[in-house]
């Protein structure tokens, strides 16, 4: 990425090489390219970025966000086919069955969202607002290209991180105590990864010894049937220590997604309905019957409890259809969307949408059911909820990038 940002910038006159030597870390090189690009964009690079960063409150720091965001976007496809299923289609496939309770990447891009289109995503410090009890989620804990702002690239990005990671630290041993982990793709330079390891590692009663339920999975070329790879690795973590996890080497990913989906923790249930269903409970339990904003038949209750059956019919289920998944697969209000796409109401949002309509020649989405937008009616009045894809969908209507849109 870096040697991709140095070659679109002017200002950046020298090798990367270059700023590797002199300032030895690549956050820090980073830090060094965020300067460079601020004052590339109020040069020679002006007509790249969108003329709404030119104002006063435009943090220095986002032309360089904002520019890796685009590159990812462009790179990055809407849907599973072409060049990308052609050559990795077996393991992409096998990835999609393996359903996991939640996702945690250091990635910026949506490939995962591609993946996994009913996990939703966690985006930076939003983690901290989540509920105790989450899944069918994507943690992008060094934020994601919807929202440039949020990515953690330079050395003063990590800085902060660093003060604010306790919780996701705290989050990582639930989900550690709970179910396996397993890191594809991990980088041993990662300070916050290593970080977190060290974390996990001090929780343990032996420290440095073997962390259980930990895998990590890493690619081999030559590895052949008469082979005999190591079964643990050893990883370096904070302060000079080190930690001990499982290895799975691998010439071809697909049998370990296999294995890992043979029982799926979720099984046939749609993650979304469930993770509406597992906020509405806890929101329930935690607030509103204390409150006592609702009248709770505990008799029923109790009797519900017993057989696994009626506790499912308890919460619909058994017997759920695609308007009761409607909150879940279109959370988002009108206003919420209008304010990610920079607005301060939901004008923005029917800006953008009939903005769509006008380039497509289509109906615009906000007129009818669709997956981009449904209409409900509350008491007397109409309310409009938008899905994540509307919000994707319309981020790259205003900033005049590529889209699909399907409409149905």
């Amino acid at each position: 990425m870096l040697e991709n940002l140095a070659n679109q910038c002017s200002k950046i006159d020298k090798k990367i090489a270059y700023y590797k030597q002199a300032l030895g870390s690549l956050p820090a090189v980073g830090e060094e390219f965020a300067k460079l690009y601020h004052e590339w964009a109020w040069t020679d690079g002006q007509n790249k970025f969108p003329v709404e960063m030119f104002e006063g409150d435009t943090p220095s720091q986002a032309y360089i966000k904002f520019f890796i965001s685009q590159l990812l976007i462009e790179a990055t496809p809407v849907e599973l086919n072409g060049l990308a299923m052609a050559e990795h289609g077996a393991e992409i496939e096998a990835l999609r069955h393996v359903k996991p309770h939640a996702i945690i990447t250091t990635n910026y891009d949506q490939m995962l969202e591609v993946i996994f289109p009913d996990h939703a995503p966690i985006i930076g410090q939003q983690i901290l607002k989540s509920a105790a009890v989450t899944v069918g989620e994507i943690y992008k804990i060094h934020g994601c290209v919807s929202h440039h702002s949020s990515l953690v690239f330079t050395q003063s990005d990590y800085d902060y991180f660093a003060k604010k990671k306790r919780f996701l630290s705290a989050k990582l041993l639930t989900f550690f105590s709970e179910h396996p982990l397993i890191f594809i793709g991990y980088s041993a330079n990662d300070p916050n990864i290593r970080s977190i390891l060290s974390e996990i590692d001090e929780a343990l009663p032996e420290k440095g010894g073997l962390i259980p339920n930990v895998y990590i999975l890493e690619w081999k070329e030559d590895l052949t049937e008469e082979s005999n790879p190591p079964r643990e690795k050893v990883l370096p973590t904070a302060d000079d220590r080190t930690a001990r996890v499982k290895l799975i080497e691998a010439s071809s990913f697909r049998w370990v997604f296999d294995a890992f989906a043979a029982n799926p923790s979720l099984n046939d249930v749609n993650p979304r309905v469930l993770r509406a269903l597992i906020a509405r409970s806890y929101e329930l339990v935690r607030h509103d019957i204390p409150k006592m904003k609702v009248e709770a038949d505990f008799k029923m209750l109790n009797n519900a409890v017993g057989s696994s059956d009626e506790f499912a019919k308890l919460f619909g289920i058994a017997n759920i259809s695609k308007y009761t998944a409607a909150s879940a697969t279109h959370p988002f209000s009108a206003t919420e969307v209008g304010k990610i796409l920079g607005g301060k109401q939901w004008h923005m949002t029917n800006q953008m949408a009939d903005k769509l309509a006008q380039i497509t020649g289509k109906k615009s989405i906000r007129l009818y059911d669709n997956r981009y937008h449904i209409s409900e009616m509350l008491n007397t009045s109409v309310t409009h909820r938008y899905s994540q894809e509307a919000i994707d969908l319309l981020v790259k209507v205003k900033n005049g990038l590529p889209f699909e849109f399907a409409e149905d």
